[in-house]
Order: C-alpha cells, then structure tokens, then sequence
C-alpha cells in the first residue's frame, strides 16, 4: 500500500434493540479511533431484491487491536465502513471494509 494516505477513523459498535413495534433499530457507541492506511477503493453493483445496489471496497491497514471486529463500523471520510474480514500479520491488521451507497 504504498503512496496511500493515512487519516484517522472513529471506530463504532452496533448495540442492537427491539422497537416498540417488534423491529430492530442499530444505535452506533463510540469505541475509540484508529489511524488507517487505504488502498485503492473499488466499486461494484451488488444485486438485492429491490434492485441493484452499488458497493464500495477498500482494503485498510492498521496496528493490530481486539476491538477491530468483524460487523464494527469505522466513520473516515464523511462515510460509515463496515468491517466485513479482517486478519492479523506482523501485529498489523490488514481490514477489509464496505460500504453501500
């Protein structure tokens, strides 16, 4: 990932909790933040039910930390990111994040 920019990003966890109607509602609690490396941001169409969705991708990179779990939401940029997989190498995390625009 050379040449990518870093920036940092507030790191979310959803809390999930039934409506009075018996749905579901997600509220997002602050977690912390962390400075992310971006590789190339990739987008594709993503077939749904009610049509087609356009998906964005970027892989990040990170220092290693427990609390970057799949299903955890990263703010950067003005968009929510999604951590859809992750690993660890070296005590770094390298992320895989999505967005649906």
């Amino acid at each position: 990932m050379s040449g990518a920019m870093r920036l940092l990003a507030g790191l979310f966890g959803g809390l999930e909790a039934e409506t009075p109607y018996g749905g579901r509602a997600v509220s997002w609690e602050p977690l912390g933040s962390a400075w992310l490396k971006l590789g190339a941001r990739r987008r594709r169409e993503k077939s749904e039910p009610g049509g087609a969705r356009a998906v964005e991708t970027v892989t990040a990179e990170t220092r290693s930390d427990a609390l970057l779990a799949t299903g955890r939401m990263l703010r950067f940029g003005g968009g929510d990111w999604r951590i859809v997989s992750g690993e660890t190498v070296g005590g770094r995390a390298i992320l895989n994040l999505e967005r649906i625009r």
